[in-house]
């Protein structure tokens, strides 16, 4: 979406986009660019094509507009999620026993 909304204003030939990604672990140890040095690391391979009559420089652009678009600053930026249960128990048990209820 990045990618043909930027050749859209810029005008270039830009007809489709289509990427591919595989994920897979990998050895810490085995990645010389990584900065984790221990236990196994998410790989993730980008291949994007780009369909249109465009220049190399455009396509080169494009490449470096990848790198730059949310999805791609996110899973390279630190994550922190943070979980919270809706509309289940907070403290205690989820349904305290009703004294009409239950057995003697």
């Amino acid at each position: 979406m990045t990618l043909a909304l930027y050749a859209r204003r810029k005008e270039w030939p830009l007809q489709a986009v289509t990427v591919r990604l595989e994920h897979s672990k990998i050895h810490a140890q085995d990645c010389a660019e990584c900065e984790t040095k221990e236990g196994k690391l998410d790989r993730i391979e980008r291949e994007i094509t780009l369909e249109g009559k465009l220049s190399d420089e455009q396509k080169a652009r494009l490449m470096e507009i990848a790198d730059r678009c949310p999805v791609h600053r996110t899973l390279t930026s630190e994550i922190s999620i943070h979980t919270t249960l809706v509309g289940g128990p907070r403290n205690g048990p989820p349904n305290p026993p009703d004294a009409r209820t239950a057995p003697a």
